[in-house]
């Protein structure tokens, strides 16, 4: 029996070995390198649009051939870890852009400068390519970002007798407008006129906003406990007291996407998201006359600003065929691509030409919304992973929740945050 045994699985070992080996030969008769490219990118909206820019790629040249792998969004950053500790990651992946130069410390992924074309960087916004460097290296390639807009519906404005072409410009305006715009049937509110603490721009974004852009670890130092970034998070919860804890959380049970965001559907009558927000209004909001401006300033003397994301095109350590994964990042940051999937996905890209031309093919609602998106950019913060404290978030966010949920006053709680983060320092 035994020896039955052996020889099947020396025959099934035969068959295995000789189907790779036709295989090899298969692609080295095509006479093409194969690249694999991860992304997250599954939904029917953006995988035809990414599948189509591979294509593209592959019939613009007779040398690479690139297969898409769909990973999802809680899966592919983890198993793109685990491939490059085993020696097996793929050619190319879209990863996050704030965390590039985490990963360049830690050995994960391939320097680039050594494989990129002169003059490259010259493409992108200043401010994302500062992101992908490391010791003045890059390690990887922007391709698309965000920032939050603050959305404002005209007809509430008009109703509260406020000038729809003017939007709060500064926290004292947003809070007054706020006030304006709220709708009580005996107590309970029909409308709400603002509440920092929805929408897609959370506190620590309040309180780098409030701080003229100081972030929480700046050149190396912990700033959490600053005065402005008190002021913030008291600010955030005097609005929660004036509108009830049972309001907030009533009517955060009953918001959700399309039909159901607040907005759209007329509960609250200002909302910040980022610019992409957009393809929700040109689809569920109807005929609702709005407006798209930058985020308030703290005060007139400081900035409008917002906060980022994005994510890049990066080659994992250990990549078999850089300089080919390289022609491949190349290709999808270049003005085509980029512009391609700017107009598709009404997103904003890292390359500067592309993101002119998509305006410039734009009109009407989505030519003004993406025209704010692009003015907010010049004022949008990515607070960036930092090498010295890269837990700092974890550290932090508890004690905001606490402040959040009334448990702590802003002072204590931030300054036991800076004491925590402190004493996390990397070493």
């Amino acid at each position: 029996m035994y020896k039955k045994w052996t020889l099947y699985l020396c025959a099934l070992l035969l068959i295995v070995m000789s189907a790779c080996s036709n295989e090899k030969q298969a692609s080295e008769a095509n006479g093409k390198i194969e690249l694999d490219f991860w992304t997250f990118w599954g939904s029917e909206t953006r995988r035809p649009i990414v599948e189509k820019m591979i294509d593209d790629f592959n019939n613009s040249q007779d040398e690479i051939v690139v297969k898409h792998t769909y990973v999802p969004w809680g899966d592919i950053w983890t198993k793109n870890l685990a491939a490059v500790a085993a020696g097996n990651p793929p050619d190319v992946i879209v990863n996050d852009i704030r965390s590039v130069a985490l990963r360049a410390d830690n050995n994960q992924v391939e320097d680039l400068s050594g494989l990129m074309s002169k003059g490259l960087e010259d493409k992108f916004v200043p401010k994302l390519w500062d992101t992908v460097e490391h010791e003045d290296k890059p390690y990887a390639v922007p391709f698309n970002t965000d920032t939050r807009l603050l959305f404002y519906n005209k007809d509430a404005f008009r109703e509260a007798g406020l000038d729809p072409e003017q939007p709060p410009a500064t926290w004292a305006e947003l809070k007054e407008y706020a006030e304006k715009l709220n709708v009580k049937n005996g107590d309970n509110y029909e409308q709400v006129g603002f509440y920092p603490g929805w929408g897609n721009y959370g506190p620590p974004s309040w309180m780098i906003n409030a701080d003229d852009n100081v972030d929480f670890i700046e050149d190396g130092e912990v700033k959490i406990n600053t005065p402005a970034k008190q002021e913030a998070l008291e600010w955030i919860t005097d609005f929660k007291k004036e509108l009830g804890e049972e309001t907030v959380q009533n009517m955060s049970a009953e918001f959700g996407s399309e039909q159901q965001n607040p907005f759209i559907n007329g509960k609250v009558a200002m909302w910040i998201e980022p610019g992409t927000f957009f393809t929700q209004l040109d689809q569920f909001a109807g005929d609702m006359d709005y407006g798209a401006a930058l985020i308030p300033s703290y005060t007139e003397e400081t900035g409008n600003w917002s906060s980022g994301g994005g994510f890049v095109l990066e080659i994992p350590k250990g990549a078999k065929n850089p300089e080919a994964s390289m022609e491949f990042i190349e290709y999808m940051t270049d003005v085509e691509a980029q512009t391609y999937w700017a107009e598709n996905n009404f997103d904003n890209v890292a390359n500067i030409e592309a993101s002119e031309k998509a305006l410039e093919n734009l009109d009407g609602k989505a030519k003004e919304v993406y025209q704010k998106t692009l003015e907010s950019m010049e004022q949008t913060s990515f607070s960036t992973v930092s090498l010295s404290y890269p837990d700092y978030e974890s550290l932090l966010n508890p004690y905001i929740d606490e402040v959040m949920e009334g448990n702590m006053t802003a002072k204590e709680a931030l300054e036991k945050a800076q004491k925590d983060v402190e004493a996390s320092k990397r070493k």
